[in-house]
């Protein structure tokens, strides 16, 4: 039975700054209210930029961007790479570099990298999420497979793993939805801790 002194958790609602088709179903999934407005910034890394840098600036830029039209709303910006060897895999340019990146990940351990932005007017809240994944032994034929049928030209390291990709994923380590694209633990986070310091900013004022 339901017990009344417990309340409803409260999920604002948010407006996506991405046209990830996967970021909106998982939002979806959990029950989260959105509405996409895709953003668009230049994706250029700076020099000598780390990847978690890379990913945090990003999505803050995104959300930022974004905010300007959306006047006292939840804002979410976030962008996913994949890194192997200190090198940041993003989406593949053709199918060719697809082939190049499946190959990399073949037999090897790789990070996925999110960084997930906040932002409410001026206030930004930024956080990062790390996740291992392990690829098994790839042949060319099971490389053909995943660019024929796992359409990876618009998934950072040609894959996804929640589709073709999972036949060959041997470990994960870590956060699971980060890998699909978003962390929506972190996302929740934010929004909590953007709430907080609203409670606390009008206290105090």
């Amino acid at each position: 039975m339901f017990n009344e002194k417990c309340s409803m958790i409260n999920l604002p609602k948010l407006i996506l700054a991405s046209a990830s088709p996967r970021r909106a179903e998982i939002l979806t999934a959990v029950g989260w209210k959105f509405e996409k407005h895709a953003a668009e910034v230049d994706e250029t890394e700076l020099p000598n930029e780390k990847p978690a840098d890379y990913v945090q600036r990003l999505a803050g830029e995104k959300a930022a961007a974004v905010a300007e039209k959306y006047k006292n709303q939840l804002v979410l910006g976030a962008d996913t790479i994949v890194v192997i060897e200190n090198q940041i895999v993003g989406k593949p340019k053709d199918l060719a570099d697809a082939r190049k990146m499946l190959r990399m990940l073949s037999g090897n351990w790789h990070e996925v990298l999110t960084g997930v932005a906040i932002v409410k007017d001026k206030e930004i809240f930024i956080g990062l999420q790390r996740t291992r994944v392990k690829f098994a032994e790839l042949i060319e034929a099971e490389i053909e497979f995943l660019i024929e049928q796992g359409e990876p030209l618009d998934k950072a390291g040609a894959y996804a793993v929640q589709a073709q990709a999972a036949l060959f994923i041997k470990q994960i380590k870590g956060d699971y939805w980060n890998v699909v694209g978003l962390p929506v633990s972190l996302v929740y986070e934010l929004v909590a801790r953007e709430k907080s310091q609203r409670q606390t900013q009008r206290k105090t004022g």
